[in-house]
């Protein structure tokens, strides 16, 4: 297993008292450490995603303006998204980061991975920036496994209590990408119906699962494995990609739903049982969610 941290990470700096804040990242690291040694994983740094690796996913002049505006000394993006002088580089390692799974999966060096990025990514469209995220790290990844591999096929599974509105712009017209995201609805950003399902080539490799405030956790764990069923029957991935948000635990200060530390685990393991113990390369996770009960 590889897990990727990087103390660059905690450079990128929001206002004080927001969510997404470096704290996130200094409450891995014992963690994260720990874990490496007594299960004997690789521990690397980050690497930094090039200009043409994030270009797959990112509209080259929106790259640019990220660069320029960071440069320029940074500030607010919009109402919840920021960025200082260092987010740049940060969010491009951020990005290099999840690579790092894919390349790490790929040449069968190992068949799982974490990378404890920061900032978050699945918000971050083809040409904007969105709640907190200014790179999105997990379809940078997904792009990558597709430009390496003409023959791959990847399962991005978002289990952020916020819907994943980026990722799914940037692939609901290709086929070689599944989206599905179990998300919180009606909530913040307002999309990911279930009537959304894709478009053209892309059309039924988009899978939204909303969930009313207070769904009870097993029936969460009941539409989750419902929502495998589904996409076995249509989709045979070569490679699961994890968009591991942790704000539909139950003391998420900012959700409403009622998952415990315990389900998180089981819903990884049900994907790897589903998945990667039939024929995908293996599964990676990136950290999203602004969970802060903790820190």
């Amino acid at each position: 297993m590889l897990i990727v941290q990087d103390p660059l990470f905690k450079k990128h700096r929001t206002p004080d008292g927001h969510p997404e804040r470096p704290a996130r990242a200094g409450a891995l690291d014992a963690v994260l450490e720990d874990a490496a040694r007594r299960s004997g994983a690789a521990l690397e740094r980050a690497r930094a995603a090039s200009d043409e690796e994030l270009q797959r996913v990112h509209a080259q002049a929106y790259v640019e303006r990220i660069k320029r505006f960071c440069a320029e000394g940074g500030g607010a993006l919009d109402a919840d998204t920021h960025a200082v002088a260092e987010s740049f580089e940060v969010a491009r390692h951020a990005a290099g980061a999840a690579i790092q799974l894919v390349e790490y999966l790929l040449e069968g060096r190992g068949r799982a991975g974490f990378a404890a990025v920061r900032p978050p990514g699945h918000h971050a469209g083809p040409d904007y920036p969105m709640g907190f995220c200014l790179f999105n790290n997990v379809a940078v990844a997904a792009a990558h496994a597709c430009a390496k591999s003409p023959a791959a096929r990847v399962l991005i599974v978002d289990w952020d209590a916020h819907h994943g509105n980026g990722t799914q712009d940037i692939f609901y017209e290709r086929a070689e990408v599944f989206f599905l995201s179990m998300h919180q609805f009606p909530f913040w950003p307002g999309t990911g119906a279930a009537s959304e399902t894709g478009r053209g080539a892309g059309r039924g490799t988009t899978l939204n699962v909303p969930l009313p405030a207070g769904t009870p956790r097993e029936r969460i764990r009941a539409a989750f494995r419902e929502a495998l069923d589904r996409v076995a029957e249509v989709f045979e991935p070569t490679l699961v990609l994890v968009s591991a948000g942790f704000d539909m635990h139950r003391l998420d200060p900012l959700g409403g739903q009622t998952l415990e530390a315990e389900d998180f685990g089981g819903m990884t393991r049900e994907l790897w049982e589903r998945f990667v113990l039939k024929g995908a390369a293996g599964m990676a996770s990136c950290l999203e969610g602004a969970t802060t009960w903790r820190v």
